[in-house]
């Protein structure tokens, strides 16, 4: 498939890589896909030995530096591509979220005019609807001043270009909330009577709607807290955090790196469950907010409380455990020397998300004064260096003899402990 994507490139015509055009069958995503199909077929040619120049093929370390510069700049195309791909997708999704805002309320009607097939049209579903049309075209409104940044999802998206999953439960109980209090309000424009307008009243009461006040109250205050305390935890070097080119739905279940992650799932889960029954409440009793039992609202705080703890309880800071002198087959043991291949090993060194090879190009070994980008070294399927427990790199010529630190700087920019190694002449 890489080959295919490859060669079809060749044929393109006018229409490359960058162009963006919005109405255009070649634009940033073929451009991206495209590039990620070179540098994949350009990768297995060279972990598979092809494609060396004569004049570096004699000397192993001499090829796999000129391996991982081609590679690293192709990677630099890509990440290029990916990024262009990115923002053309955040434009377009404006027009998408209004779309699924409008047919949401396109929906509501059906089922309103279904249900009221044998009860009759109310003015609890006139109210229903008219609090859909408002709310939609709030959203509507929002998403065309945020148009460049996705929209309706724009306040959902986090500083890393990922979908936050605490904003997002935040947000979808805010608009609940919302669209039943102008449920009420809808109702309570229409009531003719006095005695059916205190009713209205009373049901916006606390003792009415105490469980999803209170839980209003914490989704929301997680939302901010957990924004608060990501971003204290990269500034103190203890979370690695990499900008991903576009946000993806999968992000609200899942880590940086795509795995799914219980504190997430647990929570989307259990936010979700509970926005169904306040929602069913709110159907069969509109005159009143959705009494939102106290054990489901307490099951959604226990939620909040583990999602919480999960966000302090991700990462950590990288670490070198040991350095020792790589050693090949048929190599006497010996100290290390300049011009050796050292072999560091620890955790932590590829951060969640940073796995394609432009980010791994950025990892720098510090050794002494001197700084030694790590080579990327290709295998059929990815890279046996750098990894996330062992990077291996040279010691240049330009380290002088005697002791000397060695420091691994990540592609999300934290620098590990230092360690000491002897370096002999």
């Amino acid at each position: 498939m890489a080959v295919q994507e490859a060669r079809q490139g060749a044929d393109m015509g006018a229409h490359g890589g960058g162009c963006t055009c919005g109405d255009c069958p070649h634009g940033a995503r073929a451009g991206h896909r495209r590039a990620v199909a070179e540098f994949l077929l350009r990768r297995d040619e060279f972990a598979a030995g092809q494609g060396l120049p004569a004049a570096v093929a004699h000397s192993a370390s001499a090829s796999r530096q000129w391996v991982s510069e081609e590679l690293a700049q192709s990677a630099e195309l890509v990440a290029e591509r990916g990024r262009a791909e990115g923002a053309a997708w955040l434009a377009r999704l404006w027009g998408r979220t209004a779309v699924t805002v409008w047919a949401s309320v396109v929906v509501l009607l059906l089922v309103q005019a279904l249900t009221a097939i044998g009860a009759g049209w109310t003015a609890a579903r006139t109210a229903g609807l008219l609090a859909a049309v408002l709310v939609g075209g709030a959203l509507t409104a929002a998403s065309w001043f945020h148009r460049a940044r996705g929209g309706v999802l724009a306040p959902v998206i986090g500083e890393d270009n990922r979908l936050s999953t605490s904003r997002a439960v935040a947000t979808a109980w805010v608009l609940f909330v919302a669209y039943a209090v102008l449920v009420l309000v809808g109702e309570l424009a229409a009531a003719s009577g006095n005695a059916q307008r205190d009713a209205l009243i009373a049901g916006l009461e606390l003792a009415r709607g105490a469980g999803v006040v209170t839980v209003l109250a914490v989704v929301c205050g997680i939302a901010v807290l957990v924004r608060r305390v990501v971003g204290l935890r990269v500034l103190g070097q203890r979370l690695q955090k990499v900008r991903a080119d576009r946000p993806r739905a999968a992000d609200l279940l899942t880590d940086d790196s795509g795995r799914g992650t219980f504190a997430d799932i647990q929570y989307v889960v259990i936010s979700a469950v509970a926005l169904a029954f306040a929602a069913v409440r709110l159907a069969r009793r509109p005159d009143q907010l959705p009494d939102l039992p106290w054990g489901l609202a307490v099951v959604v705080l226990v939620s909040a409380a583990t999602y919480l703890a999960g966000k302090y309880a991700e990462g950590g800071r990288p670490v070198i455990l040991s350095v020792v002198r790589a050693r090949e087959a048929g190599d006497l043991d010996a100290p290390i020397r300049t011009g050796d291949d050292i072999e560091i090993r620890g955790a932590g060194f590829v951060p969640s998300g940073a796995h394609a090879a432009d980010r791994l190009s950025r990892m720098v070994v510090r050794i002494g004064p001197v700084n030694v980008h790590v080579p990327l070294v290709p295998v059929a399927g990815g890279f046996s260096n750098p990894t996330d427990a062992v990077l291996t790199v040279p010691v240049p010529a330009d380290v002088e003899p005697g002791q000397v630190e060695v420091q691994v700087v990540t592609a999300a920019g934290v620098e590990t402990n230092r360690y000491a190694i002897d370096v002999t002449e």
